[in-house]
């Protein structure tokens, strides 16, 4: 019978990329279906995640803070080498794709006397190259280099998404801060009237111009304002050590701050850009593809491992017992092998069946991801637009506040109503700066989280 031998190495040569695609065949493609804008209203085709965070946030001493977190934090400092590590795995995996090419050198002398018939000395003397190579038949190998590339881009995503995070963090820890000295401020003042105010009530007890209920609701009213220093100072040291730890200081540095409120400017209109804007920029996202891609190879790998493998050596060089003559003497040895499993019990296809299970977790995975990150962009659209609302409002209640108690001291120096009621409306303003200075935190933050789900902060300087 006669082999053609064109169509036989044809066949050779196409068998490898189909049974390597069919191996891949039981790998669904995600199930997406994104909806046609981000959250409801919003069809900007430009977001707000494209300006650096240097230019988003805009205060200097935050963004020394975020600067020094960078460049000091731990974790990314950890996440980093992670990339590296990941860098270096797939320059291995790249590499088991070509031969391996050894060399050696030989010298030995054996002396034997066999049944005392004298000493013969059989000295031998070697120098050769040797080269293995496997023939990526099944696309083993490819599939390894691939999954390679899909895991060290995924770590590089990671630390990208740990840059955001710890942005976002830092930012967050700031104007809590800034809102916890602005408020242990308003209670500082506040002690400072009221300790006037139990001043002149004891006065006029004493005096016999008012009652004792008076001047013990003037004690009441310091009182109260007074037990929140102590909580104020302890969640102020505890702010600082939180930004310390992102920095990668030890506890009780100094952290620098502006003085007063810190409000960002407001966003009237919130651009937020497309479904597919918040696909191919938030880097969680991009990891958690990126690392699908990684299980696809994964499959790719453990099914060609089913079938047999062809090796070759070839090994070449010199080999004599004497020096003199040893460039004369060539050596060398060609041999290929083609083995496989002929029965294992079911190992190999088990562990093709795992990593197809490891697939459609990743895959699912992968969808859940894409549903959260949506989720958190529509969340946080609608809290900040909500608390815009709610500062303007707590705006006008502080301020509204503040007249409600000159009115109040006006009329009781007039002596139309009694301290009971000046009382009350010092009560009153003081409740409402506590709001507002708490409203204006909540509405920074709120607009930190929504620049982080939009996949913005990441990017370098």
């Amino acid at each position: 019978m006669k082999i053609n031998i064109t169509s036989l190495l044809l066949s050779l040569l196409l068998l490898p990329a189909l049974l390597s695609c069919s191996g891949v065949r039981n790998c669904k493609a995600p199930e997406l279906n994104l909806p046609a804008t981000l959250a409801a209203g919003a069809t900007d085709s430009t977001t707000m995640a494209d300006i650096e965070w240097w230019k988003f946030y805009g205060d200097t001493v935050l963004c020394e803070i975020i600067s020094k977190t960078l460049d000091n934090n731990r974790n990314l400092l950890a996440a980093a080498a992670n990339v590296e590590k990941a860098r270096q795995a797939y320059g291995f995996a790249k590499a088991d794709q070509f031969p391996s090419v050894g060399a050696s050198v030989l010298a030995n002398r054996e002396t034997n006397n066999y049944s005392g018939e004298g000493t013969t000395v059989d000295p031998q003397f070697d120098l050769k190259a040797n080269i293995s190579w496997e023939a990526d038949l099944w696309g083993k190998y490819r599939w390894a280099k691939r999954r390679g590339e899909a895991l060290w881009n995924a770590s590089l995503e990671d630390y990208r998404a740990m840059r955001m995070t710890l942005i976002a963090e830092a930012a967050t820890a700031y104007f809590t801060l800034i809102a916890l000295d602005n408020e242990l401020a308003i209670v500082r003042r506040t002690l400072v009237n009221r300790q006037e105010a139990v001043a002149k009530a004891k006065l006029r007890f004493e005096g016999g111009l008012t009652s004792e209920l008076v001047f013990r609701q003037a004690q009441v009213e310091y009182a109260s304002a007074a037990v929140l220093v102590p909580n104020l100072e302890s969640r102020i040291e505890v702010t600082e050590n939180v930004l310390s730890l992102l920095m990668g200081d030890f506890p009780h540095n100094p952290v620098n701050r502006n003085n007063g409120e810190v409000e960002m400017s407001p966003w009237d209109e919130l651009p937020i850009g497309l479904p597919s804007t918040l696909l191919t920029r938030r880097p969680d996202l991009r990891s958690a593809e990126l690392n699908l891609k990684a299980a696809m190879a994964s499959v790719g790998v453990a099914y060609a491992d089913r079938f047999p493998r062809l090796t070759f050596n070839l090994q070449g060089g010199w080999e004599n017992d004497q020096l003199s003559h040893f460039f004369k003497s060539p050596f060398s040895y060609i041999a290929g092998s083609l083995a496989g499993p002929v029965f294992d019990f079911g190992r190999k296809k088990a562990k093709y069946k795992e990593a197809e299970a490891a697939y459609e977790q990743a895959r699912l995975g992968y969808e859940q991801t894409v549903l959260t990150a949506f989720k958190e962009v529509d969340d946080a659209v609608i809290t900040y637009r909500k608390l815009r609302q709610s500062t303007s409002l707590k705006t006008h209640a502080q301020q509204a506040a503040k007249k409600y108690v000159d009115l109040a001291e006006m009329q009781y120096r007039a002596g139309s109503i009694n301290y009971i009621e000046v009382l009350d409306a010092q009560r009153r303003h003081f409740d409402a700066q506590i709001a507002l200075s708490n409203a204006i935190r909540d509405e920074n933050i709120a607009l930190v989280r929504l620049y982080k789900s939009l996949g913005g902060g990441w990017k370098s300087m």
